[in-house]
């Protein structure tokens, strides 16, 4: 039997957005916020927020002058049928 495809992922989508850290992720968080102390238990550590990073279209660079005259250019010298 298969899945159905709305509920199948999404190719290269499993990894990038996970709502649950492992433990040294969720330490190494800390120790760059500066909340970890040396000796401290790697048990009952507090909850981290994960923030939510929404992915932009990539902006199209605008073609320069010269590309336009050059294709304009071409445009002109080839015949038109």
């Amino acid at each position: 039997m298969s899945i159905h495809s709305s509920l199948r992922s999404k190719k290269g989508t499993a990894g990038l957005r996970r709502n649950v850290i492992k433990r040294h992720e969720r330490v190494r968080h800390l120790m760059s916020q500066g909340h970890w102390t040396e000796g401290r238990s790697m048990f009952g550590l507090p909850k981290i927020k994960q923030a939510k990073i929404k992915s932009r279209k990539a902006i199209t660079q605008e073609k320069k002058p010269e590309d336009t005259a050059a294709a304009s250019a071409t445009a002109l010298a080839s015949p038109s049928k």
